[in-house]
């Protein structure tokens, strides 16, 4: 026995979508229901444990036998339900592999059934899945649905746990012909422990936090509803009505990028005004992420589950789970530990007489919820401006890799390139930095004038010219990143079109296997973008008739498998944030090798519980080490360190 696939459907009357799998596993009634397994590709076996059944003696010690490999699409529920119900804890990651994972390695959906459609399998998911799970995996108005309770329906569900693995293992066998590289499957190992660890959370914070939230949010209602007379201000309907009724206006809409604009409208009426701003804060949600906290805490006061392994398209860098971390409100309170305790006081009245806008407060106390245990202390350590780094030592671009050399400042440094005079950030022509930073941040991918307007242009007051002119004088102060958009368009497209091996800047190679146009990155990881074509655009611009290159992806915003377009800006982007991923990558296999706990990471950052005796120099130690295939890329981390996690 070499490898053994593996699905199971369970029961819990724990929500999966919001409590997530570590939480899942600890209600009382969890239950593994059935487990279908094939060994080594032969047919696949159903054990009906919810009617007695056992798994055979031999595939049971499997389980733990480091000899035999587990395979499972989304292998980290398999993983922790099985460790769970048989074993008390999850089992050890080393000995699974996520066939899910290999199938995102291929840009392929992290869905079963989606990536099932993509690759055309001759039977796919049972589409009864849905109700089935429904029915006897959920409790419906408090009741639990047993297999007498609807036999036939139990034989079907039976056979849909068995068509699961038999979709697996014909995925697993077609994202066999990309092997993956063999520092992603340990960092895939790393990864899961990491969410085994999970971190503790400030229960009695985010508790208050939210009984805060609630009773201010309360207030506000009563407040609006004197002022209106409307029996729910809250809804955008009536207070639409009321404004029209107050001043006149007609109001389309009250989306977040029409409210300033709508509230300078109402300079006039300081009553209509007062009711928008608390309109405005009633409507805001940060503070649900408290919420998000207490609904997957597990009965160790700690949050498992954070992260998913390469969750996001294509680059295959982490997507957030559960709270999202990705995306905590930042904070810049300049008293966020005596804010801290007063919350944790309890006392609403007392924080409200401290602070005018509790809820901003509290979503700035956010991310203290998340707390080192106790004797230990948190190391929060990060690279600054990584993306710009990488894509200057992507291609050549020598004078912004002496500003990183010489540890200076890349907004100050573009500036002064881009206006031809000396800018520093506290002293001369320091308004220029500005233009510097959003030229950095929003140009380096092929953008424009279009790009420098969605990083917020004209809220800087730059008019359409300015930014026009920011981008021409940034693209001459950057002629290789400019470049380097082309190279890697042609390579893509000579690939694409004559199926070419083209080798590019730092040893990148693009290639077109299986349908697929390949990217393999200077660590030996692989972009891939499926089915990819050139077709021809038609159109009467500056361009006239013009190849684009084509894939099959998921589009983010519809949630769709469907034809997309790239170019070179946006294959640079890519590669740009994949190599970045893979710095991180190393950062963390390094950091655990160490013996360095890490409780979670977000883009470039990772955060270490500390024990006594592991120094915020041995985490810095870490990101300063080079790379081996990228020894001339100037990195270096810096970090600080705190009991609860900030943003410094």
């Amino acid at each position: 026995m070499r490898e053994i696939g593996i699905d199971i459907e369970t029961y819990s009357s724990h929500d999966l979508k919001s409590c997530g799998v570590y939480r899942y596993v600890e209600a009382p009634d969890f239950a593994i229901l059935l487990f279908a397994y094939s060994v080594d590709g032969s047919p696949v076996v159903c054990v009906d444990l919810a009617q007695g059944e056992r798994i055979p003696e031999d595939v049971f010690t499997a389980l733990t036998d480091p000899a035999v490999t587990k395979t499972a699409f989304n292998a980290a529920f398999e993983r922790v339900c099985i460790g769970k119900y048989f074993f008390g804890k999850p089992l050890d990651p080393a000995q699974w592999r996520c066939t899910m994972v290999r199938a995102a390695r291929m840009g392929l959906p992290l869905s079963l059934e989606q990536c099932g459609e993509v690759l055309r399998l001759e039977n796919g998911k049972m589409k009864e899945g849905k109700t089935l799970i429904r029915y006897f995996s959920t409790p419906t108005k408090g009741k639990r649905h047993l297999p007498a309770d609807a036999p036939d329906r139990w034989e079907v569900f039976k056979q849909y746990n068995i068509r699961d693995v038999e979709v697996e293992q014909q995925i697993l066998a077609k994202v066999r012909r990309l092997e993956p590289a063999e520092f992603d499957e340990r960092l895939y190992t790393v990864d899961q422990l990491i969410n085994d660890r999970g971190v503790l959370l400030d229960r009695q914070l985010a508790e208050n936090a939210t009984r805060f939230d609630d009773e201010y949010k309360a207030q506000l209602l009563e407040e609006a509803k004197a002022l209106t007379g409307m029996p729910n201000p809250n809804s955008p309907a009536q207070i639409k009505e009321y404004l029209h009724r107050a001043t006149g206006l007609s109001i389309d809409s009250l989306n977040k990028k029409n409210l300033d604009d709508i509230e300078n409208q109402l300079t006039y009426w300081p009553k209509a005004q007062k009711v928008l701003r608390i309109r405005r804060e009633m409507g805001k949600t940060s503070t649900k992420k408290y919420c998000a906290m207490l609904e997957c805490v597990c009965d160790d006061g700690r949050i498992h589950g954070l992260l998913q392994f390469y969750g996001a398209a294509r680059t295959g860098r982490w997507a957030g789970r559960l709270v999202q971390v990705q995306n905590l409100p930042q904070n810049h309170l300049p008293d966020l530990d005596y804010a801290r305790t007063l919350v944790k006081a309890g006392d609403l009245d007392d924080f409200e007489l401290n602070y005018a806008n509790p809820t901003y407060v509290l979503s700035e106390l956010i991310r203290t919820a998340f707390i080192a245990k106790p004797g230990c202390t948190f190391h929060v350590c990060d690279f600054s401006a990584i993306e710009a780094r990488v894509i200057a030592w992507l291609a050549g671009e020598q004078w912004v890799l002496d500003v990183f050399r010489a540890g200076g400042d890349i907004y100050c440094a573009t500036a002064s390139q881009m206006f031809k005079c000396k800018v520093e950030k506290h002293g001369e022509n320091a308004e220029l930095r500005q233009k510097g930073k959003i030229a950095v941040l929003a140009l380096g991918y092929g953008g424009g004038v279009a790009a420098l307007e969605n990083m917020g242009g004209s809220r800087m007051g730059l008019s359409q010219q300015e930014e026009k002119d920011i981008m021409t004088r940034w693209r001459s102060a950057n002629p290789r990143i400019v470049k380097f958009w082309t190279i890697i368009e042609t390579a893509a497209v000579r690939a694409i079109k004559y199926g070419e091996e083209v080798t590019i800047n730092r040893g990148i190679v693009v290639s077109y296997r299986w349908g697929m146009l390949l990217i393999t990155l200077p660590s030996g990881r692989t972009i891939c973008y499926p089915r990819a074509t050139i077709g021809v655009e038609t159109g009467d611009g500056w361009r006239g008739d013009h190849e684009i290159i084509e894939y099959e992806g998921l589009n983010q915003t519809t949630k769709k498998w469907e034809k997309i377009r790239t170019y070179g800006g946006k294959l640079t982007e890519n590669v740009v944030q994949a190599i970045a991923r893979d710095i991180l990558g190393y950062i963390i296999l390094r950091a655990d090798k160490a013996g360095l706990n890490i409780v979670f990471h977000i883009h470039d950052e990772i955060v270490v519980e500390a024990e006594t005796g592991q120094t915020l120099q041995d985490v810095e130690a870490i990101f300063c080490k080079p790379i081996d295939w990228c020894r001339d890329l100037p990195l270096k981390g810096a970090g600080y360190t705190t009991p609860y996690y900030l943003k410094d």
